[in-house]
């Protein structure tokens, strides 16, 4: 059998639609995949959503359906958005699967049986958003920068502590490999404990000093909320409460149960057999604590492989801010599709899709190196397409190839090869394999970039414009050009993985046929000089990338500062209101950021002026829902004077709105109060955040705010009517 390659992206969760945070794990793992199938891999590559949790639970409720519904429809917007790709992925897994749930009970059952969980109770400080346990004392600040919540649970516990030695030296080893440096350096450092602390240490296999009984047992179970897997027997039978397997042990599995863990047909026994352990694990830096500790512990618990290499990409940063919702500074991947696509009208509308998918591919891969934090632009995507695409690549293509047809009427020289190119494209062959071995995707891509420039500058060099003008050079003339279009067919096979749609163009435009089924039917893809047939012939050509200008990139600001306006008018799509950027506000008076009325003209400083305010009806008030929040965060925003960014609670949920009161309210001093806030006003944007709701003060004076505040003790969330 040819050799398996098996690679995941982390399942994401359904809080929150897709946006190119999420394409860009996704992207890699594609990559890594179309290269493995072009080496005659026998290929697996999983995505998928993860679903449980009382984060989604209490996302469902607020917005009034059930968890299953509101996972539903989530999930369905990424299955959309990578289909609108061209994403390829072999499998897509849900944890509210059958199968899944099957796999996850026959683990947790696993574990249990080995005697590595057991009951106890706990209280502690739980973080919501990342579904964790953290230590500190009550309103410790999460990993979400948000207070916790103090929980005391009856929890099965996994003997997380008796596998902090082991790992230390699976790690050290490198027999799990995490990568990059820096992550692998952190995930030790959590793992030994502070050694310079005083406390007593030991040193593992690998002469590393570490603090024993630095890692705790792991809560396993919860019972405060019912959205997840239940806990089977025999363990359910030692407690009459209901438990819900911890959401990262549900979420974790998926990578085994995927292939078939706990199903005991012949079948699904094969394909784990065949597949696990992975490969290449992706997945961003802030999981890299549950895939590079919790992962492998529960695999050692259960007797099972680990996985090959676990690699940890960096965040996607937007106006120097990691893309969030809470911060409101998420660029949805449909914008970039949009506006891209539009350059290419000669293209049906899933063509002009995969085109867009193209360009921001090659972009994240080309401009961020993985592992890497990277800022993200409008700006600096124009920027690279033009110089990269548009005038490197696709114009290399388009000049050689038409003067082939100009020149042999279309027909590939029959004439032998001149070794002027042989060195640079044995070169970027050697570069792009070993730098997609290791993941260095920014490395791939620019090795292509350098065939590029190279078969460039062979074409300027030999100038067959001018040879093709004598005609004793006629055989010279065809040596220059066949080495030229056998240069650019080695580069379109390296660039396959990156630039699928347009490779594949390319590919036919060479006359070659469709790369893509012959990838797809397992054929190798020949990356010598050779791959053209006799009397080879060229296909119909046609505009690569045509540059782009300004009108592209207003076709992107516009689209993420318009509620629901598409890039382009033939792309309309469905808008999520909780995940787009929003138009801009102005800053011009408090006002219009906290509900404050402007001050009237007063008559004297005491007697107030009868406001002339149109009256509404009952059912016009009713429309205003006003809630009670407490604010968790206050900062200042960056160059401005006026503007506060507040995160606050508003029970069922946390918010970001932003309040014209910094000339009057100190930041530090606004964190713990309650404020009532317009809780159903559309999010609009600001200085790049996203402001979701509005603070409501009174205008007092000169026109200073006041918050409105309560006497009573008010529970957060309670509505005024």
């Amino acid at each position: 059998m040819p050799p398996k390659f098996y690679v995941t992206t982390p399942i994401y969760y359904v809080n929150a639609r897709p946006h190119i945070g999420h394409a860009y794990t996704t992207i890699a793992a594609d990559v890594l995949a179309l290269r493995a199938r072009m080496q005659g891999r026998d290929t697996w590559f999983l995505t998928g959503t993860d679903e449980h949790g009382q984060k989604v639970q209490r996302s469902a409720l607020a917005a009034g359906v059930t968890p299953k519904q509101f996972a539903d429809e989530v999930s369905t917007s990424f299955r959309a958005l990578w289909q609108r790709m061209g994403i390829r992925y072999d499998q897509y897994i849900r944890t509210t699967d059958e199968e899944h749930r099957r796999g996850v009970q026959q683990i947790f059952t696993t574990l249990y049986e080995r005697g590595h969980i057991y009951l106890d109770s706990y209280t502690g400080q739980y973080c919501v958003s990342e579904e964790m346990f953290v230590e500190g004392p009550p309103g410790t600040i999460g990993p979400d920068e948000r207070p916790t919540e103090t929980v005391t649970e009856e929890n099965f516990y996994f003997r997380l502590s008796a596998f902090q030695k082991p790992l230390i030296d699976l790690i050290e080893s490198n027999q799990l490999a995490i990568e990059p440096e820096s992550r692998k350096n952190e995930v030790l450092s959590f793992l030994r404990g502070n050694a310079n602390s005083g406390a007593e240490t030991v040193r593992s296999d690998t002469g590393v000093p570490y603090v024993p009984g630095a890692l705790k047992d792991l809560s396993v179970s919860r019972t405060s909320f019912d959205w997840g897997i239940p806990v089977p027997e025999p363990a359910a039978g030692i407690t009459n409460q209901k438990h819900v397997i911890y959401v990262w042990l549900d979420a974790l599995a998926n990578y085994i149960t995927a292939l078939g863990y706990g199903d005991t047909s012949e079948a699904a026994r094969e394909k784990l057999a065949r597949f696990w352990p992975a490969d290449v694990q992706l997945v961003g830096k802030e999981i890299v604590r549950f895939h590079c500790v919790y992962w492998p512990a529960f695999l050692l618990a259960a007797g099972l492989p680990l996985p090959k290499k676990i690699v940890a990409h960096g965040w996607l940063l937007f106006e120097e801010s990691k893309m969030s919702k809470s911060r409101g500074n998420i660029v949805r991947t449909e914008t970039i599709l949009d506006a891209f696509g539009a350059l290419r009208p000669d293209l049906d509308k899933e063509q002009q899709d995969r085109f867009g998918a193209d360009v921001l591919r090659y972009f994240l891969l080309r401009e961020i190196p993985f592992g890497q934090d990277g800022s993200f632009s409008f700006d600096a995507l124009l920027t690279r397409y033009n110089s990269d695409l548009a005038n490197g690549y696709g114009n290399l293509v388009s000049r050689t190839l038409k003067m082939v047809e100009q020149y042999f009427a279309g027909a590939v020289p029959e004439a032998g090869l001149s070794t002027e190119l042989t060195l640079a494209t044995t070169e970027a062959i050697r570069q792009v394999g070993d730098s997609l071995d290791r993941q260095e995707f920014t490395a791939a891509v620019t090795a292509c970039g350098a065939l590029v420039t190279a078969t460039d500058g062979y074409i300027t060099a030999n100038a067959p414009w001018k040879l093709a003008k004598d005609e004793t050079q006629r055989e010279r003339l065809a040596t220059v050009l066949r080495t030229a279009v056998k240069a650019i067919r080695i580069l379109t096979a390296l660039l396959y993985p990156v630039l699928p749609f347009t490779t594949e163009a390319v590919w036919q435009q060479l006359g070659l046929g469709s790369l893509r089924r012959a990838v797809e039917n397992g054929e190798m893809v020949d990356l010598t000089h050779g791959g053209f047939p006799a009397n080879a012939r060229l296909g119909s050509l046609k505009p690569l990338f045509p540059r782009a200008d300004k009108e592209t990139l207003n076709r992107m600001t516009d689209a993420e500062q318009t509620p629901g306006a598409p890039a382009t008018e033939t792309h309309a799509e469905q808008v999520d209101p909780t995940t787009q950027s929003l138009a801009p506000m102005t800053e011009a008076t408090p006002d219009v950021l906290t509900g404050a009325a402007e001050p009237a003209a007063a008559t004297s400083a005491t007697t107030p002026v009868k406001p002339d305010t149109p009256q509404i009806t009952i059912d016009d008030f009713v429309k205003v829902d006003l809630r009670v929040a407490r604010v968790l965060v206050a900062e200042r925003v960056p160059k401005s004077d006026k503007l506060l960014r507040l995160e606050v609670d508003l029970g069922y949920e946390q918010r970001q709105v932003l309040a014209g009161i910094a000339q009057f309210y100190e930041p530090e001093k606004l964190v713990g109060r309650k404020v009532v806030i317009v809780a159903n006003l559309a999010p609009r944007k600001l200085r790049g955040y996203e402001s979701q709701g509005m603070i409501v003060a009174a205008s007092v004076g000169d026109g200073t705010p006041a918050l409105a505040s309560f006497i009573e003790d008010i529970e957060i969330g309670a509505r005024l009517r």
